[in-house]
């Protein structure tokens, strides 16, 4: 696949200028785990910094479904089930996404998400670009890129995958399941944010007496995030868990709470580890994560929206 050459001047700037207001969609496999559900609540209820414009279902395939295609059905059936907590319209905002992952670098999986992204990217502009925000398996990004690679100097990527670059591999979920969807992204120049999980993310933990003491009882959204929290691990006595998916959103809320750097893109290679070739494009790398005032943000925004 032969992608448009960009200037990397024009590139980094649309990594480092963040709009007042920003521009996005997000991309996610909801029902994979709870996390997802922490992220797309908190996106939609940050309108004084995000404008979420489209949310598409992402495939996958583990425990909670029976294939990839089961996966992405479950996923849009949980977005709807959030936007109705939330008191969101869902007609021509959500989207079914891939029933399959890439089966090679030149043939992309065609779908409503990805027709609906190739549009919203297409009426953006290098000044105004689209934000994508996938926190799931990357295939419905990469599809819309391998159709229209014009979108390349139209958008900026943030992606929930992987882990850090100092990791020893790199076979984290969302990566893992498609390997050519992430090479795709990582080769083809286009302005990439990544967050890696394990050494990166691994700091946004919470635990079940926190989120009941904090959005308990905050209207329906705050009881059926603990309600999931609750019910996916069986035992939380003395646990924490990682909220990886909500990291994205905080990033873009405010780029403070999750220090970041410029660096050449990674090599990802078949065998799923990283390499490094100094001579590559640049793509952002978040480096850290702030724990406490992302957690303070969240809680905020849960019981305002509660009352």
């Amino acid at each position: 696949m032969t992608f448009p050459l960009i200037m990397e001047e024009h590139r980094i700037r649309r990594l480092l200028d963040f709009p007042t207001k920003i521009r996005m969609v997000l991309d996610t496999d909801t029902y994979n785990e709870i996390d997802d559900q922490f992220a797309l609540t908190y996106a939609l209820l940050s309108p004084e910094k995000l404008q979420v414009e489209a949310v598409y279902a992402a495939p996958f395939h583990n425990s909670r479904s029976s294939s990839a295609a089961d996966g992405m059905e479950k996923s849009y059936e949980e977005i709807l089930r959030l936007l109705e907590k939330l008191g969101h319209d869902s007609d021509g905002f959500a989207f079914k996404g891939s029933t399959d992952y890439l089966n090679d670098k030149n043939t992309p999986q065609d779908n409503p998400a990805v027709q609906d992204l190739i549009a919203k990217a297409m009426a953006s502009s290098a000044d105004d670009p689209l934000y994508v925000v996938a926190i799931g398996a990357i295939t419905n990004v990469a599809s819309a890129v391998l159709i229209q690679p014009e979108i390349i100097e139209k958008i900026v990527i943030v992606w929930l995958g992987g882990h850090a670059l100092h990791w020893e591999h790199t076979r984290e979920f969302n990566l893992f399941q498609d390997v050519l969807s992430a090479q795709v992204l990582f080769d083809c120049g286009v302005p990439f944010v990544l967050v890696p999980c394990y050494g990166v993310t691994t700091h946004l933990t919470t635990t079940l007496p926190e989120l009941q003491h904090y959005i308990a009882g905050k209207g329906a959204i705050g009881d059926y995030l603990v309600e999931i929290f609750e019910a996916y691990k069986s035992n939380n006595f003395g646990r924490s868990s990682v909220i990886w998916d909500m990291v994205p959103i905080a990033y873009l809320i405010n780029e403070a709470w999750t220090p970041s750097n410029l660096v050449h893109s990674p090599i990802l290679n078949d065998n799923i580890t990283w390499s490094v070739d100094q001579s590559r494009h640049f793509i952002k790398y978040v480096n850290f994560v702030n724990r406490d005032p992302i957690w303070a943000d969240f809680f905020t925004k849960i019981a305002n929206q509660g009352r």
